[in-house]
C-alpha cells in the first residue's frame, strides 16, 4: 500500500496530498470507485452535492472498512443554496446523504459574484465548524479579490481552495496568493480533463526518464508545487498508479517542462460562472 504524505492545514488538520475524485460518476459509479480507492490507500475522498454521489461515496467509506477517522471526506455547497440559513440546511442534507456524524472538510463550490451571497453562506460555514459538524471549511473556484472580501468581512481565511489546476493552467498569482496566505491549494482536472496533456511529447519524455507514465509525471508536478490533486478514477489499476507517485523527483527543468503548455482554461471564469 502507497504512503501518502500529509500537508498541515492553516486550521491545525490535515489533509492528505492527493485524494479521489469523484466527477461525474453516479451514486452506484462511486461507491464501487470509494470502496476500491480507500481499499488501496487513499484516505481523501471528494464529493459535492451537484456531483449527484453523496450517498454512494458515504456507502463506498462504509464498505471499504476503512476507518471513518482516517477518511478526509469533503463535499461542497451548491450555488442554489447560498445564503446564511439555506447552507445550514444543505450541510445537514449532505451529511445526511453522506451518512456520517461530520464532514472533515466542506468547501463553497463556485463564488457566484452575481448572487453575492459567498460571504454569508462562508459566516454559516464558519457556525458549523464552531459547533464540531466541519472539521475544516474552505472554497472552490475563489480568486484573490474574493479570498480577500471573506478574511476582510468575517476574519477567517479558507484551509483550502479548489481550483482548475494543471499544465496548461498552472494558476500561478493564485498559487503564490495561497501561499503567502497559508491556504492548500487543490486541484481539480489536475491532468487537463478535455485537453491533450497526457499525448504531450515533452511530458512524454519527462514520464520516460523515470519510467512513470504521464499521469504519473503530471501529478508528482502537482505534488511538487503543493498542490493536492484529486484525480478521478474508477479503475483500480490506475488508482493505484494515481496514487504511486511519492517515490520520485522531478528536477527544475522537468517541472518547466510539464508546465510548458499554451495556457486555457477547461472550465467556467470564476467571475462569471454560476452553476445552482
Amino acid at each position: 500500500m502507497t504512503s501518502v504524505p500529509v500537508r498541515r492545514l492553516n486550521d491545525g488538520a490535515k489533509l492528505p496530498a492527493l485524494g479521489l475524485g469523484t466527477y461525474p460518476m453516479d451514486d452506484a459509479q462511486a461507491e464501487q470507485a470509494v470502496a476500491t480507492a480507500l481499499e488501496t490507500g487513499y484516505r481523501l475522498v471528494d464529493s459535492a452535492l451537484n456531483y449527484g454521489n453523496e450517498t454512494g461515496t458515504g456507502r463506498g467509506i462504509a464498505r471499504s472498512g476503512v476507518p471513518r477517522q482516517d477518511v478526509v471526506v469533503t463535499t461542497k455547497l451548491p450555488g442554489r443554496h447560498h445564503g446564511f440559513e439555506q447552507t445550514l440546511a444543505s450541510f445537514e442534507e449532505s451529511r445526511k446523504r453522506l451518512g456520517v456524524g461530520y464532514v472533515d472538510l466542506y468547501l463553497i463550490h463556485w463564488p457566484l459574484p452575481r448572487v453575492d451571497l459567498y460571504v454569508d453562506s462562508w459566516r454559516a460555514m464558519i457556525k458549523l465548524r464552531e459547533e464540531d459538524l466541519v472539521r475544516s471549511i474552505g472554497v472552490s473556484n475563489f480568486t484573490v479579490a474574493q479570498l480577500d472580501r471573506l478574511e476582510r468581512e468575517t476574519g477567517v481565511l479558507p484551509a483550502v481552495n479548489q481550483i482548475e489546476l494543471h499544465p496548461h493552467f498552472p494558476q500561478e498569482e493564485l498559487r503564490a496568493y495561497h501561499a503567502a496566505k497559508g491556504i492548500v491549494t487543490e486541484s481539480w482536472s489536475p491532468l487537463g480533463r478535455g485537453t491533450d496533456v497526457l499525448a504531450d511529447p515533452g511530458i512524454a519524455r519527462v514520464a520516460e526518464a523515470h519510467g512513470v507514465t504521464p499521469a504519473q509525471a503530471v501529478l508528482r508536478w502537482h505534488a511538487q508545487l503543493d498542490a493536492v490533486p484529486v484525480p478521478k478514477s474508477a479503475d483500480p489499476a490506475r488508482q493505484r498508479e494515481n496514487l504511486d507517485v511519492f517515490g520520485f523527483e522531478l528536477s527544475a527543468a522537468e517541472m518547466a517542462a510539464v508546465a510548458g503548455r499554451p495556457r486555457r482554461r477547461v472550465g467556467g471564469d470564476p467571475d462569471v460562472h454560476e452553476e445552482f
